[in-house]
């Protein structure tokens, strides 16, 4: 069974977020880095671009599979998890410390339509 994190907002297509202070946190959850498989790779936007919510963002690419990322909520992107371009693999070891990028600019209305984790566990485990 995958785990879940309390506290966190999930995506239909298994993103997560965590909004603090404005700035969105988003990365995969452990359910999807479990069906990807083994991560070689992390396509990651630019530091400020503008992302819209439920557009591509960018793709996490698999031994097995390559899998599109689609944020959650709108935003700028603030920063990326640089960490990950010479060690993608940190997504299987752990996909909620090892988040992808962070956008500032973010409305909490975009939470809307996400699940949370009671939710998603039901759903895909």
């Amino acid at each position: 069974m995958a785990n879940v994190i309390e506290g966190l907002f999930y995506s239909e297509s298994h993103e997560w977020v965590k909004i603090e202070n404005g700035i969105a946190t988003i990365g995969i959850s452990d359910f999807a880095q479990k069906e990807l498989g083994d991560i070689v790779y992390v396509d990651m936007p630019s530091v400020g671009d503008s992302i819209t919510k439920g557009s591509e963002f960018g793709a996490v690419e698999s031994v097995k599979a390559a899998s599109d990322l689609y944020s959650p909520v709108s935003g700028t992107v603030l920063q990326t998890n640089q960490d990950l371009a010479d060690s993608p693999e940190l997504l299987n070891q752990d996909p909620y410390t090892n988040w992808i990028i962070k956008l500032e600019n973010v409305d909490n209305a975009d939470l809307a339509g996400l699940m949370d984790a009671d939710t998603y566990q039901n759903k895909f485990n």
